[in-house]
């Protein structure tokens, strides 16, 4: 009996051990990964992560901002937009439909630098002084957000550190501290470019709120000069037509001679 047990036991002894080394040999090697696959993966990561950092660099996204106006720029060369709003403006549109319609229209023709003047007198010739100068209004301040925009995440970080000049600094300087009352300015003057005020102030650190405020505030008068004539284009010897003209005028004149006394103190600064 001792004899049998024993060999029964020798016999379980023998058969479990080879199980037990054939486990033991079988997890650690499908639980280590071999150190050639862990490279290629690392380097993969390490490849996205490089060619992250550069597609987001401050450079690479004033290149895109960049591309993005030059191909504004090129679409209103061909397709010149400016005449379907003023010619070609779809007869189903009508009321509020089409004046959000055009709102948003010179909104984006203004991005893509569209003069302003031709806009608004084509919203005065199509909706009128009332409609028209809301739709040309409400496009103002949503084509400056919107270039406003593009230049605060694609440019301000590329230009900020190239504002070394004293003018430059100057602007910015004004710009950033008094941000609303700079902006008021400049759009009340005639002669600041729509464009240029709006990616001047998106590389500053005016902040949104006074920048809308201003644009919408300083833009009114202007605005509403130029739908008026164009509303009363068919008479151009109208009283009405004759103080729309004024009103044009008038505020370049006294932006200009404003703009000549003021040199000196910007050059002082």
């Amino acid at each position: 009996m001792l004899d049998a047990t024993t060999r029964s036991g020798g016999t379980m002894t023998a058969t479990a051990l080879p199980q037990a080394l054939a486990t033991e040999l079988t997890v650690p090697s499908a639980a280590v990964v071999p150190p050639a696959t862990v490279r290629p993966a690392r380097a993969r990561r390490g490849l996205a992560a490089r060619c992250t950092r550069v597609l987001l660099s401050p450079w690479s996204r004033f290149a895109l901002l960049v591309a993005l106006l030059a191909g504004a720029a090129s679409c209103v060369l061909l397709f010149q937009p400016q005449r379907l709003l003023a010619d070609g403006w779809p007869p189903q549109l009508g009321g509020a439909a089409a004046t959000l319609a055009f709102a948003v229209a010179y909104g984006l023709c203004t991005v893509a630098f569209v003069p302003r003047p031709l806009l608004n007198l084509a919203a005065g010739a199509l909706f009128g002084s009332q409609f028209g100068l809301a739709a040309a209004l409400a496009g103002t301040v949503l084509g400056a957000g919107a270039a406003f925009g593009l230049g605060r995440l694609l440019g301000q970080d590329a230009l900020r550190p190239l504002l070394r000049g004293r003018w430059l600094k100057a602007a910015d300087g004004q710009l950033s501290r008094h941000g609303f009352r700079s902006m008021l300015a400049a759009r009340l003057f005639p002669g600041v470019p729509f464009w240029a005020a709006n990616y001047c102030a998106a590389v500053s650190r005016m902040r949104w709120p006074a920048f809308l405020l201003a644009t919408a505030l300083g833009s009114l008068p202007n605005t509403a000069a130029y739908v008026v004539a164009g509303a009363r284009a068919a008479s151009p010897t109208s009283p009405v037509f004759l103080i729309a003209v004024a009103a044009i005028a008038l505020p370049a004149l006294a932006g200009t001679v404003l703009a000549w006394r003021k040199r000196h103190h910007l050059r002082a600064r």
